[in-house]
């Protein structure tokens, strides 16, 4: 009896710079059951391209050429909700984890990883895991803390109805000035604000505070 041939996992690059894209294409292409389907270098081109091809994977970098990954992502996802993102990017701040993780990322790794690694990433996220690079884990942990302790304070001492609203465009990974447009404030208003959910919370992070908002939400 003939074996199956399982089908192979059908990936998409994102990423605006080709040097990348062609690495990964090279390294992706040495395996028989990754097949790339697709690339993009700018979001709404992923966007596209993405509801058009309909990946299993989706290797994103966090910052495009005419927006972010994260909004790519979420875009994607609420019209694509069976493919799998990944972002693959050299930036490892807490804001941007946490931005990409709250747009439902699952998986977030850093361009350091070696070929083997990503490989080995890419097949565990098309079989349902989700992956956080190793060196990201100590940051999460940190955020889970920031929730607890942010739990046993909120109750006292809640948000105002405002900072609620700056709280919410900081968990969809706004930037300050983008918040400041977006809520007709100055930048430097914009800061108060948060100054004093961070007081308020008891934390010292940006990204702890917008876990907590999120975590909040979702009860």
């Amino acid at each position: 009896m003939p074996s199956l041939k399982l089908k192979p996992i059908r990936l998409m690059l994102v990423d605006d710079h080709e040097v990348v894209r062609i690495g990964l294409r090279t390294v992706l292409g040495r395996h028989r059951d990754i097949k790339v389907v697709g690339e993009a270098m700018a979001m709404t081109e992923a966007v596209r391209e993405a509801l058009r091809l309909k990946p299993d994977v989706i290797l994103m970098d966090a910052r495009l050429q005419d927006g972010s990954g994260v909004e790519a992502c979420r875009e994607i996802l609420s019209a694509c909700p069976s493919t799998r993102i990944v972002f693959l990017t050299s930036y490892a701040d807490d804001d941007s984890v946490l931005a990409a993780t709250l747009a439902g990322a699952h998986g977030y790794l850093l361009k350091e990883i070696d070929a083997a690694a990503l490989i080995r990433a890419i097949r565990s996220i098309a079989q349902g895991q989700s992956l956080l690079d190793p060196s990201l884990m100590e940051r999460t942990l940190a955020w889970i803390k920031g929730l607890r302790t942010a739990d046993k304070t909120v109750k006292g001492n809640p948000l105002s109805a405002q900072e609620e609203r700056v709280m919410a465009l900081v968990a969809q990974g706004k930037t300050n000035k983008e918040i400041a447009a977006a809520l007709g404030l100055s930048d430097k208003t914009v800061k108060n604000y948060l100054a004093n959910v961070f007081q308020k919370l008891r934390v010292t992070r940006r990204a702890q505070a917008a876990a907590f908002f999120v975590k909040r939400q979702g009860q």
